[in-house]
């Protein structure tokens, strides 16, 4: 045999077992791939002893306990003004004057006014005395025959006419009277005073400014009671079934998220702010429905008022709030992530490990669950580790990767 057969089959040797490993290569990498299930971790838990608080969030707003706008109820121009924004001010305090020489003017009109009728009934009763001194000279004669009756029925007519004049006299003092009270009540309108005691919060108008009284009344300042506040926290449609007065709450702000300010939910709004733009009450057409839907979320204003002694709590700061519907400390607890399906029972079903690997399904009656931490009432005991989730090895080496290059937030999960 010649040298160039031999390598000819040399060749097709090593081609063939090239093809051979090829192939083999592919089927381990297919069996692998699509027929070999991957190694499993499982991430576990322990059954231990702990402190559950289920809770309601809503968002709420601070406000004053008193917030009243200060307005002028006269017409003019603002003469002076002697608050500033952040003074303080008690019940009664001046806080600004309005030109008040028309109030003036229109008071002295109806004194003199009321001084005239006083002075037409001093004549009227003078003018009676009179009268009634006739009637009985007229009486007497009357009696004596010395005069006619008709003489005497003239007096009588005139005694009766002075008396109701002097009535009809009575009764325009009154009715000047009042004409004077309200021109006082007017010039008193032009000293704008403090309603109660507070913090100016707003200057609205300025000293010079004119106010036009005759359609509303301009606010001129805001006055706000600060030493206690007022929270209106927004409670979903979802959530206000579960809430009622008397609940503790309690609340942070965006300043300060480590300072917790707790309280008693003092009432809850029995309708929604929507209600004010319901058209059964702002539609003059009756037939109108507001039943249509809306893809706006239904919120119900729970309140409660807070002290506010050092001022820290501002006007219309932002209040995240926290309304307690239960707490537990001391109990059984269990991740909420470790429960399975709930059976018709209200019992939710939870994989334990045992000792040797292997995993039991035990029915478990849960208490308060804050969606993180679950009350364990019965089925579980101290110790026992609970499978909250499962990894393979391929999520748990791309996990570990996240974390070396900075994009995890923390560690394995508990149990790995």
């Amino acid at each position: 045999m010649t040298a160039a057969p031999r390598k000819r089959k040399s060749r097709r040797g090593l081609t063939f077992l090239a093809v051979l490993i090829v192939a083999a290569a592919a089927g381990y990498f297919v069996k692998v791939r699509y027929y070999t299930a991957p190694a499993v971790t499982m991430m576990t838990a322990t059954v231990g002893k702990g402190s559950v608080e289920e809770t309601v969030l809503a968002t709420g707003e601070l406000r004053p306990v008193k917030l009243v706008a200060v307005g002028a109820q006269a017409s003019g121009r603002i003469t002076s003004l002697h608050v500033g924004l952040g003074d303080r001010v008690q019940a009664g305090d001046l806080i600004a004057e309005i030109d008040s020489v028309t109030q003036q003017n229109n008071l002295k009109t109806a004194e003199a006014s009321l001084a005239s009728i006083h002075a037409q009934r001093d004549e009227k009763e003078a003018s009676l005395t009179l009268a009634r001194q006739t009637l009985e000279r007229q009486q007497t004669m009357v009696n004596q025959n010395a005069v006619a009756r008709a003489d005497l029925e003239s007096a009588e007519a005139t005694v009766k006419t002075t008396e109701a004049q002097i009535a009809a006299l009575n009764a325009e003092i009154q009715s000047a009277e009042v004409a004077v009270a309200t021109a006082k009540a007017n010039l008193g309108y032009t000293r704008i005073t403090a309603p109660i005691d507070g913090t100016v919060l707003a200057v609205v108008s300025q000293a010079g400014q004119t106010v036009n009284a005759t359609q509303s009344a301009p606010t001129i300042v805001v006055l706000g009671q600060l030493d206690t506040m007022t929270v209106r926290a927004e409670i979903s449609e979802a959530d206000v079934v579960h809430v009622q007065p008397g609940q503790k709450v309690y609340f942070t702000i965006i300043g300060d998220p480590e300072h917790r300010y707790d309280a008693k939910l003092e009432s809850i709004d029995p309708a929604p702010e929507s209600i004010r733009s319901d058209t059964a009450i702002t539609s003059s057409n009756s037939s109108s429905s507001s039943s249509s839907s809306s893809s706006s979320a239904i919120y119900y204003y729970g309140n409660f008022n807070v002290p506010n002694p050092d001022g820290r709590l501002r006007t219309y700061m932002t209040a995240e709030v926290n309304i307690v519907l239960g707490s537990a400390e001391n109990v059984l607890t269990v991740p909420a992530a470790a429960l399975g399906n709930r059976d018709h029972e209200g019992k939710y079903r939870v994989k334990v490990l045992n000792a040797d690997g292997s995993t039991a399904e035990r029915r478990v009656e849960i208490g308060l669950n804050d969606k993180v931490t679950a009350e364990v009432k019965s089925g579980l005991d101290e110790g026992d580790k609970v499978v909250t989730g499962e990894m393979t090895a391929a999520q748990k080496a791309a996990a570990s990767s996240n974390v070396r290059l900075g994009r995890g937030g923390g560690g394995p999960p508990p149990g790995m």
